[in-house]
């Protein structure tokens, strides 16, 4: 049996890509879904589980799924192999790897897409875990999404997720910046977003503003998680600018 566990805006798509590609798949949720794959017991969910996607919301939440409230590690006997999709610190998520017994298989999946990318099957994987792990996983994964890639050993991916998220969350800002300014200045938005997209200074939040605009808070969260897991010494200046700026943008017009 697999399970889903955190069945919100992308663990519930995911949920259903699997079952439709044919795996014997339920989901977990601590709010009651309407879904009659989907539960909020534990009990119901946990016994018969061989493989989980923890897609929820942050460290506390899979700490609460692994080890405490939902127990997972204890209320699953059967569990052999645990998918970390959501985005969580790179240094959280190698701690796991002392806590789940060392027969349970780790492996980082944490992924890019909006819940519109996850609908679509087309998510975009970062994978850490031992290269048969991983290989292995691929299969189960491919009904999810249509990139995968393989950072490194275990938290591999995770870092790379981060990182990535971080120089995302700082196109983002300096877009907004540049567009906030160009009001002052009487510049046309479209006209202005469509100059950058067609220079040098391209970048995805430009060709996709509306869309990325969204994700402003978010962006934030994971620059926090980059930040968690930064080099000894290292000097944070720039990131820590640029999360304070995206967690203090409000939404544009």
């Amino acid at each position: 049996m697999i399970g889903v566990a955190g069945c919100g805006r992308m663990g519930a798509p995911m949920l259903e890509a699997l079952r439709d590609g044919g795996a014997n798949a339920i989901g977990f949720d601590v709010i009651q879904k309407a879904s009659p794959h989907i539960t909020d017991n534990v009990m119901g969910f946990a016994p018969r589980l061989e493989t989980v996607f923890s897609v929820v919301r942050d460290a506390t939440e899979t700490d609460s799924l692994l080890f405490g409230t939902q127990n997972l590690i204890r209320t699953a006997p059967k569990l052999r192999r645990i998918f970390i999709c959501s985005t969580l610190s790179p240094r959280y998520v190698k701690t796991l790897r002392a806590r789940v017994p060392d027969h349970i298989t780790l492996i980082d999946a944490p992924m890019s897409g909006a819940q519109a990318v996850a609908e679509n099957r087309a998510l975009n994987f970062m994978l850490g875990g031992d290269k048969n792990d991983v290989d292995d996983a691929i299969p189960l994964l491919a009904l999810m999404g249509t990139h995968f890639h393989h950072m490194g050993e275990y938290g591999a991916g995770m870092q790379a997720k981060v990182l990535k998220n971080m120089l995302a969350a700082s196109h983002t800002a300096m877009t907004r910046l540049v567009l906030d300014w160009a009001d002052v200045a009487g510049l046309d938005q479209d006209k202005l977003l469509t100059l950058i997209q067609s220079s040098s200074c391209q970048n995805g939040s430009a060709s996709g503003f509306d869309r990325i605009e969204l994700a402003t808070h978010g962006y934030a969260t994971d620059v926090a998680a980059a930040l968690d897991a930064a080099p000894d010494g290292a000097d944070t200046t720039l990131p820590t600018a640029i999360q304070t700026a995206m967690r203090n943008f409000s939404p544009r017009g």
